[in-house]
């Protein structure tokens, strides 16, 4: 057992052992989220409510894209951390150029989709003219280049699950940092549109990937790699997929359901409301990341106590999560309803008509955000305790109970029934889970407690 297990199996106040994996987490996300919403300034103050448009319009596809890369690190993370826990550093190493070899081929895979069927997806969302066209040129690039996007996104949360959070943490702000300022130089300066805007991404995403690779070949490394012992292993492969599914599922349920609001948002209304659509979802992407960074945090203790028949620790962790994403869910909607003209200022360059869609429509979408936080965390501790199947079904469920209150709701209340949509299929879906997590926890509670009695 090396000094970093040492340091986990410590007498330490199990919320310090939590929040010393799970700041870093945030942190990265939080980075990460930050260039993802200056990415939105930039669009809304020098392309307008179009170019919101056109990138709201894309997010299914990028959202599928980034979310293979997620299932991956996910994945391959979970058992990255199990097989420390299990002191099976071989098999750690293994997962770990499994893991690359397997986004890589992903990358490619989803660069062919993208190129010939990306702008055929707009098409189908009701995109056209100014809007579809901006909306191709942002496609366009990640045709070519999902694989930076795929990859990107699997290495850190690979190098967090290798004990090295504060790493993952930096190279992600550092690929934050660069992104942002491509985008003043690509948008802002050279007037390169939503193309820019992609090309910068990329960019980024590229370095990302060189430091993280440099780190898992380097001294530094717990799962230190080798160019001659790195293998591909089927079984490892299919494992981690199967683990990571639901993080898989949980972007394509965000892509899924971004696809039709914005359909529906067309119908119902007009481009302007899908520009204030995705204000919403830029103002939202703060709080959805540091939730995510909450439970990815958790992820490699619940994960390493799991592994280390640590009971007790994986139901603490479990519920430090849980109280953590539902406070600061209230919390971020209180501060919502207090100043929403000041907060979608931001993404408007002074027009009217998105200031009044964008802030009408954000103070009931939002309403349910605790509960986005908590249905996030339930779905990651069961990826984190092997049980991918309970985390795979949170994921579909998550998607399909919208399906209906899409149907009905803006038949009966037009642009309102569409906002009102997401907090109330989620407020169902949290009834659903809260039960079966209860059973779950309380059934490996007194397991743990029969084996400490024998």
């Amino acid at each position: 057992m090396n000094n970093s297990e040492q340091n986990i199996m410590s007498n330490e106040p199990i919320a310090k052992v939590f929040w010393r994996f799970a700041i870093p987490s945030v942190t990265a996300m939080v980075v990460n989220g930050l260039y993802q919403i200056v990415d939105g300034m930039f669009v809304g103050h020098y392309i307008g409510y179009q170019g919101l448009a056109g990138v709201n319009l894309a997010w299914p596809l990028i959202g599928i894209i980034a979310g293979m890369g997620m299932m991956i690190g996910m994945g391959g993370g979970s058992l990255i951390s199990i097989s420390r826990g299990e002191a099976n550093y071989e098999k750690s190493r293994l997962t770990v150029s499994t893991s690359l070899s397997l986004s890589v081929f992903l990358g490619i895979l989803i660069s062919i989709i993208v190129y010939f069927f990306g702008v055929d997806v707009l098409q189908l969302q009701g995109a056209e003219n100014e809007v579809l066209r901006l909306g191709a040129e942002y496609v366009s690039v990640f045709s070519w280049g999902a694989i930076f996007t795929v990859v990107s996104a699997a290495l850190p949360m690979l190098i967090r699950n290798d004990n090295s959070p504060n790493t993952a943490t930096a190279i992600m702000a550092i690929g934050a940092l660069i992104n942002i300022a491509l985008d003043y130089l690509f948008i802002g300066v050279w007037g390169l549109e939503l193309k820019g805007a992609a090309i910068a991404t990329l960019l980024s995403q590229s370095i990302v990937i060189i430091i993280a690779l440099k780190y898992f070949f380097s001294k530094y490394a717990q799962t230190r790699l080798k160019l001659s012992g790195c293998y591909f292993d089927c079984k490892v492969a299919i494992r981690s997929i199967t683990l990571g599914s639901s993080s898989l599922l949980m972007f394509f349920y965000f892509s899924f359901i971004s696809a039709i609001h914005n359909k529906l948002l067309l119908h119902y209304g007009t481009p302007v409301h899908v520009g204030a659509f995705a204000v919403i979802v830029y103002i939202g992407v703060i709080y959805y990341l540091t939730a995510e960074g909450i439970a990815n945090g958790m992820q490699p203790l619940a994960s390493y106590f799991f592994g280390s028949t640590q009971g007790d620790n994986v139901i603490s962790v479990l519920t430090i999560a849980i109280k953590s994403v539902v406070t600061l869910g209230i919390v971020v909607v209180i501060v919502l309803y207090m100043f929403p003209d000041v907060i979608v200022g931001f993404f408007s360059q002074g027009d009217p008509n998105l200031l009044e869609a964008a802030v009408h429509g954000m103070k009931i979408h939002l309403l349910g955000l605790a509960l986005d936080g908590f249905i996030f965390v339930a779905s990651v501790y069961f990826v984190s305790v092997d049980q991918g199947g309970k985390a795979l079904a949170i994921s579909v469920c998550n998607m399909m109970i919208q399906l209906p209150f899409l149907y009905f709701l803006p038949n009966w209340f037009g642009i309102d029934g569409i906002w009102l949509s997401v907090p109330l299929s989620n407020l169902v879906l949290s009834l659903i889970i809260i039960p079966i997590l209860w059973r779950d926890v309380s059934s490996k509670r007194k397991f743990y407690k029969k084996k400490v009695a024998y």
